[in-house]
């Protein structure tokens, strides 16, 4: 009985790393068998002219009051000692700050392979979306407006691809996200400063708006910042083309922020493959080129920052929907080719991608320092004056 009770073990090992072994040799098209849509591409009728003066196609927007996801703010972790006191913990309240309004484009949420884009009002994507506006919104939250799009972006199968009908996906989520845009710039005061924030599909759209809809306009005079997070951004190929610097220091103004997090030892083999073979904006392959890699401590380009610089790190609970702050638990420093290296893993959840790619936490590990990140941002541009003086021109 105990022999036979060991093949099995035996047996269910070798099934193990058979499974391990195929799993690493054909990932990539595993992946793309499980989120690439297998219809073809339907195209996506255009929003109807002013389509979001309707309140409901917006997470955030002035109005919305206690239930704006964006307005969320966490609580500092109970310290050990003063949990016995049953004392209720410090909640992160936004610092002063002047006028500035916020548009967000969040990440992918529609991970379905029944169509190429998500259809406005599906219920797990739409969840999760209101998740992300959460968590990576909220640290903007000191601003007097935040505006959060819904928007039929591209299924997550879209970026798994090199099908023509991923880019028309890609396309048609640009569509509503540029018609949004119109609809923020419209409403918000011409003297009011703007930042502009995205992640991951979110940052994909928002570079796409930098260059077709603010660089060279009197919008790019009002820009406090723009963080596109968690996509890769070619020093050299990507840049010149957007018509906006690098943020070098913790206060300039005008300026493109980004970083993509990665726990040590980190494997970003993958995204180093994908990224070289992709062509920049100036038309050539971006190849070994650095990416851009803001240090979200220190606000400023590359460099290296212990974890006790660290303000904040937002712990999320099982449910990604709430969570705490915990300050000090680390740190980030940018390497040669322009990752964001943040030590050993933390644990933050079950959703880290392989080699060590913390890209769905990517603003949460910064929570705290891009909260005084952008608050210092704006003071600075209020402090020059800029926006006062492009709305007077």
């Amino acid at each position: 009985m105990a022999k036979k009770f060991l093949y099995f073990i035996a047996f269910c090992i070798v099934i193990f790393l058979i499974g391990r072994i195929a799993y690493e040799m054909f990932q990539d098209e595993l992946a793309e068998l499980a989120f690439v849509p297998s219809a073809e591409f339907t195209p996506t009728a255009p929003m109807e002219a002013n389509a979001y003066q309707d309140p409901a196609l917006w997470y955030s927007r002035p109005g919305i009051g206690i239930n704006d996801p964006a307005r969320w703010q966490p609580a500092f972790a109970q310290p050990t000692a003063a949990s016995a006191d049953n004392a209720s913990p410090e909640r992160a309240t936004p610092p002063q700050a002047p006028d500035f309004a916020v548009f967000f484009v969040h990440p992918t949420s529609y991970l379905s392979r029944n169509n190429w884009n998500a259809p406005l009002g599906d219920e797990e994507a739409e969840r999760i979306a209101r998740i992300y506006v959460r968590g990576m919104a909220s640290p903007f939250s000191a601003a007097s407006e935040i505006w959060a799009p819904r928007y039929r972006q591209a299924t997550m199968g879209a970026f798994l691809t090199d099908a023509p009908e991923a880019q028309q996906a890609l396309d048609a989520a640009y569509a509503d996200v540029s018609e949004a845009f119109g609809y923020f710039v419209e409403s918000v005061d011409i003297e009011t400063p703007i930042v502009l924030v995205g992640h991951s599909q979110g940052s994909l759209h928002l570079i796409r708006l930098l260059r077709e809809e603010v660089t060279g306009t009197p919008i790019a005079n009002r820009l406090v910042a723009a963080y596109a997070i968690g996509w890769p951004i070619s020093v050299e190929h990507d840049l010149p083309a957007l018509g906006v610097d690098a943020c070098a220091t913790a206060a300039q103004t005008g300026c493109l922020i980004s970083w993509s997090s990665f726990a040590e030892p980190a494997d970003p083999s993958s995204v180093i493959e994908t990224y070289a073979a992709s062509i920049g904006f100036d038309g050539v392959a971006r190849g070994d080129s650095q990416i851009l890699c803001t240090n979200p401590i220190t606000g400023t380009f590359g460099g290296a920052a212990d974890a006790g610089a660290n303000l904040g790190t937002l712990v999320p609970d099982n449910t990604m929907s709430n969570g705490e702050l915990i300050p000090a638990s680390v740190p980030a420093r940018c390497d040669e080719r322009g990752l964001l290296l943040i030590g050993d893993p933390p644990e933050l959840g079950s959703y880290v991608l392989p080699g060590n790619n913390y890209h769905v936490y990517d603003i949460p590990l910064f929570w705290a320092n891009t909260q005084t990140d952008v608050v210092r941002r704006a003071n600075a541009m209020a402090a020059s004056g800029t926006a006062d003086a492009s709305a007077a021109n």
